[in-house]
């Protein structure tokens, strides 16, 4: 799954307002923040989650991996945010980022 840069901008837009989700610290991924992560992903398809890692390679192989095992696609990281989205065809609506501000 590869998005198009109009895609990825018109992501970006919706991404901008949201609140992250999903936070990673120090201690690395638990089994909570993966759980937590694909329930996200699956309720809202686009999701941005903090990195509470000051480290930049670290934090950029963190990303690289939770996008990699959700087999999700990364929008965007800026310093510790990334966003990240996974299409999901049986999504709820009302849930959904995507279908929720895609319509304003």
């Amino acid at each position: 799954m590869s998005l198009s840069s109009a895609q990825k901008k018109s992501f970006r837009s919706i991404g901008h307002h949201l609140n992250p989700v999903v936070q990673i610290s120090e201690n690395g991924l638990s089994e909570g923040a993966k759980t937590e992560l694909e329930r996200a992903l699956n309720d809202h398809e686009l999701i941005k989650i903090k990195l509470a890692i000051n480290d930049r390679d670290i934090r950029n192989d963190i990303v690289d991996h939770l996008a990699e095992t959700a087999q999700a696609e990364v929008v965007q990281t800026i310093g510790k945010m990334a966003l990240l989205y996974r299409k999901n065809p049986k999504a709820n609506p009302k849930l959904s980022n995507v279908t929720r501000y895609s319509q304003e």
